[in-house]
């Protein structure tokens, strides 16, 4: 490690390796980083939160970490929290969550009702399940699937291309 990254090192820094202290320690671009199960990423973002905040001066309300799973976002910010505890209050959400709270935030910009609802696949299949009583639950399945589809391909109830989407 160079003198630059040993002077900027301190107690919270120590269980880093080296290439995680790197991370922690990059700062002036972008850094993507590609790294396995159970190689530290959980550690190295939630020390970089806390770098943040005592070395580089970024108001904890500015940050924002967002993760796959509510658990995972629950313990990025529970550790980022232990290493200094002003990262509370710091942003850790998942994806989702993280898009739901920003669409309500910024909800009239959308045209949107900031109170929306979202639904899941339960939720469709109960939906749809009222809306056509007499069909059985493979084809509610089949028929929610295909209504996926649709708005991953932005279309309306009346596009023509509804046709091209296959059920199965």
């Amino acid at each position: 490690m160079d003198t630059l990254l040993q002077a900027a090192a301190s107690d919270y820094l120590a269980p880093l390796n080296e290439e995680q202290k790197k991370a922690v320690l990059h700062t002036g671009s972008p850094l993507l980083i590609l790294a396995g199960a159970g190689s530290g990423k959980t550690r190295v973002i939630t020390t970089k939160i806390a770098y943040l905040i005592r070395e580089q001066h970024i108001p904890p309300q500015a940050i924002l970490a967002v993760t796959f799973t509510n658990k995972a976002a629950r313990e990025m910010a529970e550790r980022a929290r232990l290493i200094d505890g002003r990262a509370s209050y710091a942003m850790a959400r998942t994806f989702h969550s993280f898009g739901a709270w920003f669409l309500r935030r910024n909800a009239s910009l959308a045209g949107l009702d900031p109170h929306f609802t979202i639904y899941d696949d339960n939720d469709s299949l109960s939906l749809l399940s009222m809306a056509a009583e007499n069909r059985e639950r493979q084809e509610l399945i089949s028929i929610a699937r295909k209504i996926a589809l649709a708005k991953d391909c932005f279309l309306s109830p009346d596009d023509p291309g509804l046709s091209l989407i296959d059920y199965q």
